[in-house]
């Protein structure tokens, strides 16, 4: 039975939620209590990775566990906007009646289930950074959910917003729809992928990738 088990996995900033107002705030706080001047346009670049690495990116190598730690305080103390709208949690509610579903996040787990709420109760997994080793687009966090619920790549389908997502899914071998209304860049304009243009989009869609 296995093999017919069939999951959608979803990333989670700009596919299930919009949280780019939350990100902005936190940076600016973040920003003002270490007398830094981390420019958002710079982290944005980077989003989708875990935050260490966008630290790294960006090219600060001092103190990161510091501005982690400020920043998710932020975060956490601003989330009461962040959430998944209604027409989303409808969507996943009527996938849910056919396929297991899952989150795989660079987002650490405490803002995630936050977030989520009990809309938490949809997805068979959720994997954040406290779970893997590595980050995207290491595919770890896929192949944990792959062994764990015993699916073939065929029967895997990974939604993401950027280009560490749509890698991820490429290094696993399985397939990939990118979410258009996410954070996105010109990447994804130079490679043949399927582009969803809406949230609405996935049961069809899905059920044509899982034939």
């Amino acid at each position: 039975m296995g093999d017919k088990k069939k999951i959608i996995v979803f990333d989670l900033d700009g596919v299930l939620i919009n949280s780019k107002k939350n990100m902005q705030l936190s940076l600016k706080l973040t920003n003002k209590e270490l007398g830094l001047s981390i420019s958002f346009k710079n982290y944005e670049k980077y989003i989708g990775l875990p935050f260490n690495i966008i630290l790294e990116n960006i090219g600060i190598k001092k103190n990161q566990k510091l501005i982690e730690k400020t920043y998710k305080n932020f975060s956490l103390k601003n989330l009461k906007q962040t959430c998944i709208e209604k027409n989303i949690k409808k969507v996943l509610k009527k996938l849910k009646k056919k396929y297991d579903l899952a989150v795989f996040t660079s987002k650490d787990k405490t803002r995630t289930l936050r977030i989520l709420k009990k809309e938490k109760n949809l997805f068979n997994y959720i994997i954040t950074p406290e779970d893997v080793d590595y980050g995207k687009p290491n595919p770890q966090g896929l192949k944990i959910i792959k062994s764990t619920g015993k699916y073939e790549k065929k029967n895997m389908i990974y939604i993401g917003d950027s280009e560490y997502d749509y890698l991820a899914a490429k290094k696993m071998k399985i397939k990939y729809l990118h979410a258009t209304w996410g954070y996105s860049s010109n990447f994804f304009k130079k490679i043949d992928i399927y582009k969803l243009k809406k949230f609405q989009e996935i049961e069809e869609v899905s059920l044509k990738l899982f034939q």
